[in-house]
């Protein structure tokens, strides 16, 4: 599981890269305090929706995975088991699932849905995340823990 070398842009090259957290912090999650941070937001994040017994995917995407010296928080895109009832969970799981106040609990930007509702296949709804807003791709990464 190790991710491929940045570009000459300062991304991963397109495609969905699996790898471990710990390889995440190991490549992104150190060289500034803000990256230190952002990656302990990033743990957290996972932990939390760990938590929920129901985790099928967790993806990460934006500039937290790219060389910008201080991303200013981490996008993570995550797929939920068929049976999970998001009003069966914990609050702080809760919290998570709601995008605004994930953004101001946890400082990210979360997006997340149940596996049948993933238009088009999962794996087509996964790779949509590698879109930037120019319309090019860029490389995005799957926890494997």
């Amino acid at each position: 599981m190790t991710l491929p070398v940045l570009n000459a842009g300062g991304e991963l090259p397109p495609g969905v890269h699996l790898s471990s957290l710990k390889e995440v912090e190991t490549r992104f999650g150190a060289g500034s305090t803000i990256r230190t941070l952002v990656f302990e937001r990033l743990t957290r994040i996972f932990a939390v929706a760990k938590r929920s017994g129901h985790l099928a995917r967790f993806i990460i995407y934006g500039s937290f995975v790219t060389d910008k010296p201080e991303p200013n928080d981490v996008d993570v895109f995550m797929v939920f088991d068929d049976d999970f009832d998001a009003s069966q969970v914990d609050p702080e799981v809760r919290l998570l699932l709601d995008h605004a106040t994930a953004d101001a609990h946890f400082g990210a930007s979360v997006f997340w849905l149940r596996r049948p509702a993933a238009f088009g296949g999962e794996q087509a709804t996964i790779e949509f995340w590698q879109t930037k807003r120019d319309g090019g791709l860029r490389g995005i990464v799957e926890i494997g823990d």
